[in-house]
């Protein structure tokens, strides 16, 4: 048994934007039935999503994660019911606490109390997305007496977790999302969420590739290598059988260094990537761990722009 498969936007900073349109097209094309739309930094999120809408013919979206430290719950509930309303399509939203890059250098605010806030968010976008007037006050984020003009989008909430107060979060969402996780984290994670919410469905993002060139692998290599000294990351990759190269990253080396260090090994860890056959096994293990849902985030090369040819290739294995 695999799990649900969707698809995520990798929105490789290396590659050209536009790609994120291919992207769209194909999975929406192959019948994948959601789209997980990020922000990085190129589009924003919503007037992407709102383009995807209208540029295909019914996959579902989810916009996110937001960082709830840049963007309130005012307006994400505003943008997801825009979005729903121009496009006529199911729009939920994800949010977390996103990184210090993207909050403090980016935006220039504080992830202080970013767990805080995280729930906070949780709470007070639930009655706004349903329509509801805002009345909520909380220690890091308020909204009182607004309430949607638009349709209510009525969308499922989703929580980036990793670290225990973001899993207690997510059990009082819909559904909880992981990036770059080895199926046995994704176990306990999932174990430990549903502990505390039984219902709660588990979406683990994984980088994809079918039968991968050395350019996707080195495009893989490098969206893990900021992660390896991370706490909690670390960790897992040492028991994944990597201790040494997260030993060496915490030494701090190069970047480029480090890169060098980082065997196709430790990067298959956390992807599904090769022949059908070994695709096929790591979503097995990922649906054994107890994840219900795998976005794929496809690799994006020169030889597949916007990762097309890796979800046609993976959509036989549904």
């Amino acid at each position: 048994m695999i799990p649900r498969l969707t698809v995520s936007l990798g929105l490789w900073q290396d590659r050209p934007a536009e790609e994120a349109m291919l992207t769209a097209r194909a999975a929406d094309d192959l019948g994948y039935p959601e789209l997980w739309v990020g922000e990085m930094a190129t589009y924003d999120a919503f007037a992407l999503a709102t383009a995807i809408g209208l540029a295909t013919e019914r996959i579902s979206l989810t916009v996110g994660p937001l960082a709830v430290t840049v963007r309130d719950p005012m307006m994400i509930a505003m943008g997801a019911a825009s979005a729903a309303a121009l496009t006529g399509r199911p729009v939920d939203v994800a949010v977390g606490t996103s990184s210090p890059v993207v909050v403090e250098s980016w935006h220039g605010r504080s992830r202080a109390r970013s767990a805080t806030a995280l729930r906070e968010a949780v709470l007070a976008l639930r009655p706004l997305l349903d329509g509801e007037k805002s009345a909520f006050t909380g220690a890091c984020l308020s909204s009182t007496g607004y309430r949607l003009r638009l349709p209510a989008p009525r969308s499922r909430l989703s929580v980036a977790a990793f670290g225990p107060a973001a899993v207690r979060t997510a059990a009082l969402a819909d559904r909880m999302v992981l990036n770059l996780i080895t199926p046995a984290s994704a176990g306990r994670l999932a174990e430990a969420l549903r502990a505390e919410n039984p219902d709660a469905t588990v979406t683990a993002w994984v980088s994809a590739a079918a039968d991968p060139d050395r350019e996707a692998l080195d495009r893989l290599r490098r969206a893990v290598v900021g992660y390896l000294p991370a706490p909690g990351y670390g960790e897992m990759f040492a028991e994944a059988g990597f201790a040494d190269v997260v030993a060496y990253a915490r030494t701090r080396p190069h970047p480029r260094e480090l890169l060098a260090a980082v065997p196709d090994e430790l990067v298959a860890s956390v992807g599904a990537f090769g022949d059908l056959d070994a695709v096929r096994a790591r979503l097995t293990e990922y649906a054994a761990a107890g994840v219900d849902e795998v976005a794929l985030v496809p690799v994006s090369t020169e030889r597949d722009p916007g990762g097309a040819a890796t979800l046609k290739a993976l959509s036989t294995v549904r």
